[in-house]
């Protein structure tokens, strides 16, 4: 006996059907398709398309995914769902939230080290010289390669003194403030341009704000695709189960 699931999934929908249900146009469901988003739909002797539930619910989760890992992951993960056991697949889904969570508090701790440092800039022992650091002494405090911090300072990110005739590195402590400020920054996840523009603006206006709100950003975005995800739900379970069904004509 043939399950509500399953017996749901012999409801034939046309292209403009599909369309209403999803909220895609009619081109884009062809296009969809065409990318492997949705199962190939059935063709009728005269050759229309023919779908069925699962091609709405596809449609639905892909627009979740998307929204979660941006449409060129999304697409090749609801292929893989697809194919996969539902283990697999469970797990696949799983490893989304986890990314999510883990941008989450990258992002969180980048913005704890942003305040520790405002409170140090505005303490008055902030420009003691005797705070000066070597590059393995920095490179230890923030728990990088010095390799990284040579990187850096090509990219224009951090300005160290040099102070012997060996180009022996010290770090002040506004070259301190500004290698941690990068340091958060790239915790989080951002790349070297996003980056370079935020240590511009600490030059030129207040770059700790600025960083802040630009971490602020990322956290409210990360927000949006935890809920495009959570969104998704039922449809990729919908997704994944009708995998495993067996098909019928």
């Amino acid at each position: 006996m043939d399950g509500p699931t399953s017996g749901s999934q012999r409801v034939r929908l046309r292209t403009v059907d599909v369309a209403r249900e999803s909220g895609y146009s009619l081109q884009q469901v062809r296009d969809l398709e065409r990318l492997g988003v949705i199962p190939q739909a059935a063709r009728s002797s005269n050759g229309y398309r023919s779908y069925a539930p699962v091609h709405v619910q596809a449609l639905r989760a892909y627009r979740g995914l998307a929204g979660a890992i941006g449409p060129v992951a999304a697409r090749q993960m609801l292929a893989e769902l697809r194919t996969e056991t539902i283990a697999a697949a469970a797990t696949a889904i799983s490893s989304v939230h986890v990314r999510l969570a883990r941008e989450r508090d990258e992002a969180l701790r980048a913005q704890q080290a942003l305040r520790a440092i405002q409170a140090e800039v505005n303490t008055p022992e902030f420009e003691r010289d005797s705070d000066a650091m070597t590059i393995t002494e920095l490179a230890g405090a923030l728990n990088v390669r010095p390799s990284t911090l040579r990187f850096w300072e090509q990219e224009g990110l951090v300005s160290p003194e040099r102070v012997t005739s060996l180009r022996a590195r010290r770090y002040g402590v506004s070259a301190i403030g500004a290698a941690r400020i990068v340091a958060a920054l790239r915790g989080a996840g951002y790349g070297i341009p996003a980056v370079r523009e935020i240590m511009d603006s600490l030059r030129e206006f207040d770059g700790l704000e600025e960083a802040q709100r630009i971490l602020r950003q990322r956290l409210d975005q990360i927000a949006v695709r935890t809920v495009a995800l959570l969104r998704a739900g039922a449809d990729l379970a919908a997704v994944v189960t009708s995998a495993q069904e067996p098909t019928t004509s």
